[in-house]
């Protein structure tokens, strides 16, 4: 069974996330979004678990569904009430509880800032898991909990809760808080999870790196690769997401990240141009200096002298044994491997900005986004798989359909003009030049 999967997101409990991030907001964007199974996130925060306890049923073994009388009251409420976007295709969202560990500790001379993505097969599970980590820590006032303790020591937790979970070293690239990150990581994910690593199937590219660029390192050779939205706000879930072929339960899903096979796989997976990420290039965004590898992007900033934030394309090339190439496409060899195919999007509403130029949260965007999102039957339903014809013949507010026709065959195509991002400010992404319509 093919299901759209994004099993990194938050909740309204962690820090610098949206109010909104609540089950009935998750439900409904997955709809509009398209993503079959979500993760909870957050599922070690006491209050945020009790509410998923409350307001999730239990679908298939270990999956959860929004309770339908829930669903049906939010949806003649207060999603009208909001105005949110209608989804025009129905679909059941599942959800498995999962959520993200940040780590912080010294080993070998040096700090070690590591965020780890966890998925557990129930809400029993979780709920032991985040009593072995009230002791070592202060899980209610964040939803994304820092500990001061080792990568090896969490995974230990982990699997002491309940051996069936799953560690997924998050968005492995990124430099401050990640397993491979230059300023606070490891050469390797063994080193970071010593004689536990065999236990580590797959892990997380993040905004900022893509396949290709990890397949430019062979120690990554073993595991899946697998992408997800990390969203701090409804809006966001979908932004990346992993496609798998998979029976619809807790098992189905852990065969699937378990590298694959007849009864699970992945598919694909859904990215962000790694351009668009915040960290992909070297910089240093107070003097607005950016550098690609072989720029001088070793040295300090040019005009105050500070260390450059070093970026993931960088990281990557240093720790890479084959060439990089951030745009090498999956060859038609990979079965036999963990490669698997992707595809690099642009969110829907960046499109619509660039194509009326309105801004992202503008009216004239959320009009002609709800318009094509209720005709396409979801925001990656259109994006992804819609024939470009029937795109054309579409009719949104400010949005003629051979326009948008146009630039979606650009974004599947690659031919997108890119400003990359760096020290924490996001690229650009374009599909017309300027003096180009529009």
């Amino acid at each position: 069974m093919r299901r759209v999967a994004d099993l990194h997101i938050h909740s309204r409990h962690s820090i610098a996330a949206s109010s909104t991030l609540n089950p009935f907001h998750l439900d409904r964007w997955a709809r509009v979004k398209g993503l079959d199974l979500v993760g909870t996130g957050d599922c070690t925060h006491p209050a945020w678990l009790a509410e998923l306890r409350e307001t999730l049923e239990p679908a298939e073994n270990g999956l959860y569904r929004l309770r339908r009388d829930l669903r049906r009251a939010f949806d003649a409420g207060p999603a009208r009430a909001e105005e949110l976007p209608v989804p025009g295709q129905d679909r059941e969202v599942r959800f498995v509880p999962t959520g993200e560990i940040s780590t912080i500790y010294s080993r070998d001379g040096r700090t070690r800032k590591v965020h780890h993505l966890v998925i557990l097969p129930d809400f029993e599970a979780a709920s032991r898991f985040q009593a072995r980590l009230s002791r070592v820590g202060n899980v209610a006032f964040d939803g994304r909990p820092i500990l001061g303790i080792d990568s090896r020591h969490l995974l230990e937790l982990l699997l002491d809760a309940d051996p069936r979970s799953i560690l997924v070293p998050a968005h492995i690239w990124t430099p401050w808080f990640s397993a491979l990150g230059e300023r606070s990581g490891f050469d390797s994910i063994e080193d970071c999870y010593g004689d536990l690593a065999d236990r580590i199937t797959a892990v997380e590219t993040g905004l900022s790196s893509n396949p290709p660029m990890n397949w430019a390192v062979s120690r990554l050779d073993r595991f899946a690769i697998i992408s997800n939205s990390d969203a701090h706000s409804p809006e966001k879930m979908g932004r990346e997401a992993t496609i798998l072929d998979m029976e619809n339960s807790w098992e189905g899903l852990a065969r699937a990240l378990a590298g694959g096979g007849p009864e699970g796989r992945i598919l694909e997976t859904v990215e962000f141009f790694p351009q668009e990420g915040k960290y992909h290039a070297d910089g240093h965004r107070a003097c607005g200096v950016v550098r690609m590898p072989g720029e001088d992007s070793g040295g300090p900033c040019p005009v105050c002298g500070n260390p450059l934030t070093p970026g993931v394309l960088g990281r990557v090339a240093a720790l890479a044994d084959r060439p990089v190439d951030e745009s090498a496409p999956c060859t038609a060899d990979f079965r036999g491997t963990n490669r698997r195919p992707y595809r690099s999007l642009l969110p829907l509403k960046e499109i619509l900005a660039e194509l009326t130029g309105s801004g992202e949260g503008s009216k004239t965007v959320a009009a002609a986004y709800g318009s094509l999102v209720r005709a396409a039957g979801s925001e990656l339903g259109l994006l992804l798989d819609m024939d470009l014809r029937e795109i054309a013949a579409l009719r949104a507010p400010g949005t003629p359909g051979e326009l948008l026709s146009e630039a979606v065959g650009r974004m599947r195509s690659g031919r997108v003009r890119i400003r990359p991002g760096y020290d924490g400010e996001y690229g650009k992404i374009r599909l017309f030049a300027a003096g180009e319509r529009p």
